[in-house]
Order: C-alpha cells, then structure tokens, then sequence
C-alpha cells in the first residue's frame, strides 16, 4: 500500500483533476451529474490509481461504435476492457449507479486507460460513450438496470472466484441510495451465509438523490449497523480522504463482505452547488447568471492545477 502511485498527495490531484473535467463538461454540454463528481473523485482516484490490482486496458483510446445487441454469433465489446483483463490474479471492478457514468469516463481518462477525445462521443447517438452506462460502456462490465441489482451480479462474480481459489478481489462501487433497496439486503445475507469475503463494497454516502435529502426521502441510517445485522462487515470513513480508504481496504475481512461507507460531500470543491441543495442530483443551467460561478470556478481549477 506504500506504492508510489498511492501517495495521497498524487490522488488528491488526480481527484482534482477528474472533478475539474466533469466541471468542463458540464458547462460545455449545459448539464451533468456533477455533484456526484464533487463526492466520488477522491474515492474514484484511490482505486484507479492502484489500491485495485488492474492489468492495462486492452481497449482503445477512442472507444468503439455500438455495433448491435448481443446474441448468439454476435458478441459485443465490453466496457470491463478498460479495467485491464480478467484473470484470476487481477481484481474485477462492477460499477452500480450507472448514472455516475461520466465521473467514471473522467477517472479513466485521468488515469490514462482512455483518451480525453472520448468524451466528444457522449451521449451521442450510436456511441459507446453514454449517459447511463451499459455493459458496453467504458468501464462498465455489467448492466446495472435498476440501483441494486450490481450488487448481486458482482456477488456471483466473487462466488465464482472463490470457489475456484481466485486471489483477485470483486470491488462495487455503490450508492447509497441503492440501500433502499430491497436487493442490496438480500444480497448482503446472501454474501454473509456463503461467506463470500472476496467482495468491497465501496459506498458514496453523500446523502442525497434525485428527490433530494436522502433522509427525507427514505432514511437508511444507521447504515454500518445495519449491514453489520445482515452479516457483512462495515467501516465508516472520511470519503474524501485517500489514506483512510487506503487503511480501511487494507482491514482483514474476517469472513465476511466488506462495506467501506465513504461519508462524503456532494458539494466538494465547488461550493456554488450549495445554493441548489438540497437538490443536487442533476445540474443543468437555466441562464448565464446560474452558469458564472461555475465558469469562475473552473477557471480557478485551471490556475491551481499543473497542465
């Protein structure tokens, strides 16, 4: 864990660095998820710049064209190619709200496993490159269709590798709002009796959704407590800070799934988000006014990042 690629100081500007693209975007295309950017670069940064053990991406810097639905005599081009190949030594990597699909593009970007021209395909039609991220997304591996259902595909993953004494981990990247759901639940309890131990669930509590403050909506708190009732094992940190979630992977899994609730900050580094709270799951601009501040913000990540 001492690696030099996992120096905290390297992270933290890696995070900068995926935050202020998001930023870009946003204001180029008038709208994104940006304040999931704002809670996950930090968390997003740590596992790609090493605490996950990925080979190379084995995909191209400009992501393939959408070629046609999957079937017999017709395989389709995963997105997992980014995240390097899938053997038995390596970890997997499951990404479940895939609406958070364009921090991810900005991580894979910033970590050098895809070309920044990617980006000019988003959500265009016929790209690879979307909005909501699908199996053939960059990054992805899996569909995640509705929150929570990841979860359980990534737990047949590392079954499956466990039975067959794989060393590579199963990481899945969640959302909190996904512990609304009943299959989150289901699969925890599922984990916990077959003692799938080879699974991290890394979790960004930033406490807010579509509909906005995640406890008025559904509260899910206490969540540690929780899963700990269902069988897993879980650790709250600070989500923004890379060497706590360094330490907190590095904690013995004792048999069990691990959580790792990343409690984070949906209006980190930029703080003209607050004036929206607490509805903050979609940022689009209504005028010139609105787009300023984040203008000015963007040029200040500019001045304070190394090109």
């Amino acid at each position: 864990m001492s690696a030099p690629e996992l120096s905290p100081t390297r992270i933290a500007n890696t995070a900068q660095r995926i935050r202020r693209r998001v930023l870009a975007h946003t204001l180029s295309n008038n709208g994104g998820y940006l304040s999931q950017a704002c809670s996950t670069s930090e968390a997003l940064a740590t596992l790609y710049s090493g605490l996950m053990r990925l080979g190379p991406s084995l995909a191209p810097s400009l992501p393939l064209p959408f070629a046609h639905v999957p079937g017999p005599g017709r395989p389709y081009f995963s997105g997992a190619l980014y995240n390097g190949p899938r053997e038995d030594h390596l970890d997997r990597f499951i990404f479940s709200p895939v609406h958070y699909a364009l921090v991810l593009y900005a991580t894979l970007i910033e970590c050098g496993r895809m070309g920044p021209e990617a980006l000019d395909l988003f959500n265009t039609d016929g790209s690879t490159v979307e909005l909501i991220g699908a199996e053939h997304s960059p990054g992805h591996e899996v569909t995640a269709g509705s929150l929570a259902q990841a979860l359980s595909q990534a737990a047949g993953i590392a079954l499956a590798r466990k039975i067959r004494r794989a060393s590579g981990r199963v990481w899945v990247f969640m959302s909190d709002g996904e512990f609304q759901e009943g299959q989150t639940w289901e699969a925890i309890a599922a984990m916990a009796f077959h003692e799938i131990d080879n699974l991290t669930m890394v979790v960004d509590c930033n406490g807010q959704q579509c509909d906005g403050a995640m406890q008025q909506v559904m509260n899910i708190e206490p969540l540690a407590a929780r899963i700990t009732a269902f069988g897993g094992l879980a650790h709250e940190l600070d989500g923004h800070d890379p060497a706590a979630l360094i330490a907190a992977a590095a904690q013995p899994s004792q048999g069990r799934p691990v959580a790792l609730l990343l409690r984070t900050d949906p209006c980190r580094g930029i703080d003209a988000l607050r004036q929206r709270a607490p509805k903050l799951h979609y940022v689009r601009f209504k005028n010139d006014a609105e787009r300023q501040p984040y203008i000015e913000r963007l040029a200040q990540l500019n001045e304070e990042l190394p090109s």
